[in-house]
This record gives C-alpha cells, sequence and structure tokens, in this order.
C-alpha cells in the first residue's frame, strides 16, 4: 500500500499517532477481510463488503495524510 511513500509512511508510524491509528485498524480489517474469505473466520458477504468499505474509507483518509505530509 502506497510504495511511493513508504519513507514517509514510516516516518509518520512514529511521529503520528493519528496515522498510526489508522494504519493499524487498516491492517486489522485487511486480516479479518482475508480470514473471512478464506473461510477461517464467519462471514457473509454483506459483511466482507462492509468491512472493505470501511477499510477503503481508512484508505482514504490515509492518503489524505500521506499527500499533506508530502508537500510540507
Amino acid at each position: 500500500m502506497f510504495p511511493e511513500y513508504r519513507d514517509l509512511i514510516t516516518r509518520l508510524k512514529t511521529e503520528d499517532a493519528h496515522f498510526t491509528r489508522l494504519f493499524d485498524a487498516h491492517n486489522e480489517l485487511d486480516q479479518r477481510i482475508k480470514n473471512m474469505e478464506a473461510h477461517i473466520e464467519p462471514g457473509t458477504p454483506e459483511e466482507i463488503e462492509k468491512l472493505k468499505k470501511e477499510k477503503l474509507g481508512l484508505k482514504d483518509q490515509m492518503a489524505d495524510i500521506l499527500r499533506k505530509a508530502s508537500a510540507a
């Protein structure tokens, strides 16, 4: 995710608690979705779709932060 911002992500994860929370929540949702799709964890297609939308929202928030931080 965001390979062009790899160094900036590393920096923000140590300096920005809000970014770190978003990043961790995104990764947690990603793993839950993978587990549900692999039938390791129970989940309906509707639940998976809801989680994917939540994950996308987190990604959008992180993208905004990355764009602002890279422009600064």
